[in-house]
């Protein structure tokens, strides 16, 4: 992304980033897409005035993943606490004063949610939430896009998002041939499930 679309992308959050309310911004795209490095971006660039909170956060542990079968395919909707970041959304919404709010994080080292890792202060007018399934619309899901007031869809080069996500997968750890298998066989099927929101978004950013 060159710095004169992220610029335009700083002053389109600005203007949701307004002092006294809160606003909530959701990024989607399909895994590699880049919506944490955006997201972090935009916050940078708001000087305070926004904060990140990650759907990724919301990822089930290890062990429940293994304990329910679902650790081969981590990543797809189900393989989440959806209605806790529902809960979490609505929470965000309706600031209390006085009251600081703890979101998830998730660490890619450890491959684990970890909570209460983001305070999310009740002066901060703009909350900015990133995730794949922020436009998805089967199961609770498609009760996200009612409790955000903006979504932005990224849709990089396909080629280059996927070899962004092998190269990820390997940083934290994966031999490059289990990294390709992992991508072709999970990512990319939790892929297509993100594409389809693509025209529910107020925004498409095409980042590189």
């Amino acid at each position: 992304m060159d710095a004169q679309q992220l610029a335009g992308l700083i002053a389109r959050a600005r203007g949701l980033a307004v002092p006294g309310e809160r606003r909530v911004l959701g990024i989607a795209g399909a895994p590699g897409a880049g919506k944490s490095t955006l997201a972090g971006r935009l916050a940078e660039g708001l000087d305070g005035a926004a904060v990140v909170v990650p759907m990724d956060g919301f990822h089930l542990a290890g062990a429940e993943l293994r304990r329910l079968g679902r650790a081969d395919r981590k990543g797809a909707p189900d393989t989440f606490d959806s209605a806790g970041y529902l809960a979490l959304l609505a929470r965000l919404r309706a600031p209390e004063p006085g009251v600081t709010v703890y979101a998830p994080a998730f660490d890619r080292r450890l491959e684990e949610p970890l909570a209460g890792a983001v305070p999310v202060d009740p002066e901060v007018p703009l909350v900015i939430t990133e995730g794949n399934y922020l436009l998805h619309d089967e199961g609770p899901w498609a009760r996200v896009r009612a409790l955000l007031d903006e979504v932005w869809f990224l849709e990089p080069d396909h080629g280059r998002r996927v070899e962004r996500l092998i190269g990820r997968h390997v940083r934290y750890g994966r031999e490059r041939a289990a990294a390709e298998r992992w991508v072709h066989r999970s990512d990319e099927a939790n892929a297509r499930l993100v594409a389809p929101g693509r025209a529910r978004a107020d925004l498409v950013v095409h980042p590189y």
